[in-house]
């Protein structure tokens, strides 16, 4: 697996992964109707660095990106967001992908990271979250609306570095 900053050209296989991941929204609180242009936008933003991850035939699996939490004095917290494609579930790609993120916000010279926004019914990224050292700091009470479970919990989830 290699995993490289995002260019524009990634744009077709990036939406390929998040475009699906939106619509079957469970996982991100973004409107599930938003359009392809909207959600590239939305992921590859100039407020963030995008990053995509190739298996060894070259072939995305995954992306990811990272960006300041908040603005000013909150600007030494990053956050991520990370999808993986629907077809490669399963293979530690996410895992791969947060390891990569952390090492990249230490050497860019964050103090830690936190995910805003982690919906509890995704118990596979929960667990692998806390086994890469995230903290449960907090939970939102029926903050998010599941497709199919109704209203659940949402979590926020933090890591010093």
């Amino acid at each position: 697996m290699q995993i490289r900053r995002a260019e524009a050209a990634d744009a077709r296989a990036i939406a390929e992964i998040i475009v699906p991941t939106i619509r079957e929204g469970s996982t991100y609180a973004l409107d599930r109707d938003m359009s392809e242009a909207d959600a590239l936008a939305y992921w590859l933003g100039p407020d963030r660095e995008t990053f995509v991850v190739e298996d060894h035939d070259g072939a995305m699996v995954g992306t990811y990106f990272i960006r300041p939490n908040q603005a000013g004095g909150g600007r030494h917290v990053c956050n991520c967001g990370y999808m993986t494609h629907a077809a490669a579930t399963g293979r530690g790609i996410a895992r791969r992908m947060c390891e990569h993120s952390l090492e990249h916000a230490r050497t860019s010279g964050y103090r830690a990271m936190q995910f805003n926004f982690v919906v509890s019914t995704n118990v596979r990224a929960v667990r692998l979250w806390q086994s890469l050292g995230f903290e449960i700091l907090t939970r939102l009470p029926l903050a998010f609306h599941h497709p199919t479970a109704g209203y659940v919990d949402a979590l926020v989830m933090y890591q010093q570095l």
